[in-house]
């Protein structure tokens, strides 16, 4: 008969910590695709709990006592891990944007369709960037930094130790802005440069030859091109994920700073 007793601290210490990482899987990129299982999902979360309880310290956790304090610390925690994961996730909508600039370019604007990942409405080169990205990130081995990064953030923001700082974490969010739509233009560039060369073509080609419809021609050129400009320059994919990627550790580098005491 197995006997093992343990005391309610170091209980309370460890469902503090599942909280944190359990909210960072269901949010971070790759992670949370919907296609995964909740019960991988939260297999996943209680072993990386269980691997980080052993190596951090327990016994350097003071426990509240009150109810209302476990509560607010489990909720505190909650909001941390939603938060780092956060960083990660608002980057991998950059794909997404940048998808829809290069189908209104192309003519796909209204041709959405349902995102199995996302449960969300995306244009069809939205989808394609996405996915193509997430074989990158599994290629790369970047889902090993978000399981790092998370763990190491217990030696950064300690159980109950987190501070949120409002201005740190305004100004992350104002940086990213500012990045969100020059690393979608960036994704998006060939397509979007092709696309309106051959829009002043088919402009000078209206005056040249007014006879000509150039609005049936140029739906069907503009397709083609499009199409033809996304299978040659997908060789540039892993130079603009490099990009993607750096955001993504930024963005959660940055929410890391904006939660640590100021002390430390």
């Amino acid at each position: 008969m197995i006997d093992y007793s343990f005391p309610i601290q170091e209980l309370e210490y460890f469902l503090l910590i599942m909280t944190r990482i359990s909210c960072f899987v269901f949010v971070a990129p790759f992670f949370s695709i919907s296609s995964t299982p909740n019960r991988v999902k939260i297999g996943f979360s209680f072993f990386l709990s269980v691997l980080v309880y052993y190596a951090t310290m327990p016994h350097l956790y003071e426990s509240p006592g009150t109810l209302i304090s476990v509560s607010t610390m489990i909720i505190r925690e909650a909001a941390v891990g939603l938060l780092l994961g956060l960083g990660a996730y608002i980057c991998q909508t950059i794909v997404l944007f940048a998808g829809r600039i290069a189908d209104m370019e192309m003519g796909f604007a209204m041709a959405n369709q349902l995102d199995p990942a996302t449960k969300q409405d995306a244009t069809i080169t939205g989808v394609y960037y996405q996915y193509m990205f997430m074989l990158l990130m599994v290629l790369t081995g970047l889902y090993k930094y978000f399981v790092s990064a998370i763990a190491e953030t217990f030696t950064l923001i300690p159980i109950g130790k987190a501070v949120f700082n409002y201005d740190r974490l305004l100004d992350s969010v104002i940086k990213f802005l500012g990045q969100y739509m020059l690393i979608g233009l960036q994704i998006c560039l060939p397509v979007f440069c092709v696309i309106m060369l051959l829009n002043a073509i088919l402009g000078i080609l209206a005056k040249v030859a007014p006879q000509m419809n150039m609005f049936a021609v140029g739906i069907q050129l503009k397709v083609f091109t499009g199409l033809a400009v996304l299978f040659i320059t997908v060789g540039l994919l892993p130079k603009l994920s490099d990009l993607l990627f750096k955001a993504m550790q930024k963005g959660i580098v940055s929410f890391v700073e904006g939660l640590m005491d100021a002390s430390i």
